[in-house]
């Protein structure tokens, strides 16, 4: 495994069909599109919450998903997409931001339980695993379009980045740390973990319960992720010394402790 991922250098372009492009980007999104659903209907029968009303939240969490993730992204990179307008509508060749899509999926959910008469937090706790599942599969777009990486290395899994990818201070390396993969697989075992808590709730899943598993999920990604900002390289906004994937990543902890609290009384 170490050998071909040290020796591969992926392409963005899955396949061509006359006009037609098909980025791997994008098939990873909605591959972990679809995983995300079929464990989130398969809890949700579970728990004995209407199906139907998952398939229209989840037509609405995709929507404003992806653009709350984008907006996210040309945030954190809007000295770039100030000069380059033109580039915002670009999503398949990267730039959608994780922290923006969960932000943009609670006020969907929040918004969708108001109008439906449903409970928040189970419709949360459900949704984590599922979520979690969709990043670690996503995260393998950023490999094929060679963003996203970490800091040059020597070891073996260390992945070539082709030279018109790299940053002007690491020209001369070719290889770099994996981020991709560390995330991916980071996400995945947080998935399975969620979904084992979820799985021993049986058919019994209170507000105090689901709050709790949202909170774990909350706080063992943030974790993950302030993390892996310690060797990614690419731009990003610095508040008090810290990347500000790291700022949001402290706040939603704190968010996370302040449920888990509350949960015990719900």
């Amino acid at each position: 495994m170490f050998y071909w991922l040290h020796n591969f250098y992926p392409q963005s372009v899955l396949f061509k069909l006359g006009p037609i492009t098909i980025h791997w980007y994008g098939f990873f999104i909605v591959l972990g599109i679809i995983s995300a659903l079929a464990i989130i209907l398969y809890l949700a029968k579970r728990f004995k919450i209407d199906s139907e009303k998952i398939w229209d939240l989840s037509f609405y969490l995709v929507l404003f998903g992806i653009i709350g993730a984008r907006i996210y992204e040309i945030f954190l990179e809007f000295p770039y997409y100030s000069t380059h307008p033109e580039q915002m509508i670009k999503i398949w060749q990267g730039g959608l931001a994780i922290h923006g899509a969960i932000i943009a999926g609670i006020i969907t959910i929040f918004i969708f339980v108001k109008k439906n008469k449903m409970s928040f937090w189970p419709l949360t706790a459900i949704i984590t695993p599922g979520l979690a599942l969709g990043q670690a599969i996503g995260r393998f777009g950023n490999w094929f379009n060679q963003e996203l990486f970490g800091l040059p290395t020597n070891l073996p899994w260390g992945i070539p980045i082709a030279i018109e990818n790299r940053p002007l201070e690491f020209i001369s390396n070719q290889f770099f740390q994996p981020t991709f993969l560390y995330e991916s697989l980071g996400s995945l075992t947080i998935a399975i973990l969620l979904f084992i808590l979820l799985y021993k709730k049986r058919d019994c899943l209170t507000n105090g319960s689901a709050m709790r598993i949202t909170a774990i999920y909350l706080v063992l990604y943030s974790v993950l992720r302030f993390s892996l900002e310690f060797i990614r390289i690419d731009s990003a906004p610095i508040f008090l010394g810290l990347r500000w994937p790291q700022v949001i990543s402290l706040i939603l902890i704190a968010i996370a402790f302040i449920i888990y609290r509350k949960s015990y009384h719900a």
